[in-house]
């Protein structure tokens, strides 16, 4: 069975700087687009940040470009997300979710499109 477990969230300042992680246990790591997306309170969750199968094309919110940076390690099964210069409006639950793709440049932007995802992380950034 394929799970996604996000680490890292927490309490930052704004203007500070946060790396979430995303370890995948089961499956072919390697053979999955993975995605952040975030869901605030009392909004729909949102893609936040997408990395295709072989690292070669990444996607972006548009809010977050220029200050978030997606990356993922096939070998340790991992995907992080440096999150710099953080705003208010970044503070949100975060999850991580997985598709098997067969493109290595396919990157996914729309949730339903993802069958595996995380239990969510806490990401509070304070004014």
């Amino acid at each position: 069975q394929v799970q996604p477990v996000e680490s890292g969230g927490g309490l930052v300042q704004a203007g500070g700087s946060m790396r979430i992680s995303c370890a995948v246990s089961g499956g072919i790591f390697g053979s999955y687009t993975m995605a952040w997306f975030r869901q605030a309170p009392g909004k729909a969750r949102e893609f936040v940040a997408g990395i295709s199968r072989s690292s070669n094309t990444v996607q972006y919110l548009g809010s977050v470009k220029g200050r978030f940076a997606i990356s993922r390690d096939n070998a340790k099964k991992t995907m992080y997300l440096q999150m710099n210069s953080l705003k208010p409006e970044d503070t949100a639950v975060y999850y991580c979710a997985a598709a098997p793709t067969l493109g290595d440049n396919t990157v996914l932007l729309t949730d339903s499109s993802y069958g595996y995802w995380g239990q969510g992380t806490q990401v509070t950034v304070s004014s």
